[in-house]
């Protein structure tokens, strides 16, 4: 993850391994470079060692790639992975100059979008892994305001996750609350809040 925070996004990210596992399957990645910031939560096929060797791959390629079509990211990692198990991912360019979001998915990493005074938007993840099948992507561009806020949960956190998507209190807190209500006990679980807070001219 990026140091600091040049851009106008603060941000909070929970997460635990299945279980009995020294290790995660689920990554975040958050790393920004001029304009720019991306961020990313990946869940590494299945759980365990492999699983997290996986989500690294996955990872270092997101993070050396800040700035680049957030489609054709997933097509380096989906050639990257196939020596693994693969990975599902959802991931999102907040580009401050244009005060936008692209964001796109692949597997079963849910996205909602938050707006005051607009309706929750939610993620299409194209149908497959990355690294097994790779199918067409659809990226999409979406509107930001201040208090615009992005939430990625894996699939260790259940999709009634959006009962508690109340903008109030900081990322860390709603990461912090969607996890406790919502995680599940049978799998890696991880949960990403990204808040932008750049006011729109």
């Amino acid at each position: 993850m990026s140091d600091g925070q040049p851009l106008p996004l603060e941000w909070g990210v929970a997460m635990r391994p299945l279980s009995g596992e020294t290790e995660s399957g689920d990554v975040a990645v958050i790393e920004s470079s001029a304009a720019v910031t991306l961020v990313a939560a990946i869940d590494g096929l299945g759980h365990g060692p492999e699983a997290a060797a996986a989500a690294r791959v996955a990872a270092g390629i997101l993070e050396a790639g800040v700035g680049v079509e957030v489609a054709t990211l997933v097509e380096r990692c989906h050639r990257a992975l196939e020596p693994t198990r693969g990975a599902s991912m959802s991931l999102a360019a907040f580009d401050s100059s244009d005060d936008t979001m692209t964001w796109v998915a692949i597997g079963n990493v849910e996205g909602r979008l938050v707006g005051r005074q607009r309706p929750v938007r939610s993620i299409f993840p194209a149908a497959g892994v990355a690294g097994v099948e790779l199918p067409p992507l659809s990226p999409e561009t979406l509107s930001l305001r201040r208090g615009s806020t992005l939430i990625f949960a894996t699939d260790g956190v259940q999709s009634s996750f959006s009962d508690s998507l109340a903008s109030s209190g900081s990322p860390q807190q709603v990461a912090d609350r969607i996890m406790n209500e919502h995680g599940k006990s049978t799998d890696d679980a991880l949960v990403l809040v990204v808040r932008y807070l750049r006011p729109s001219t």
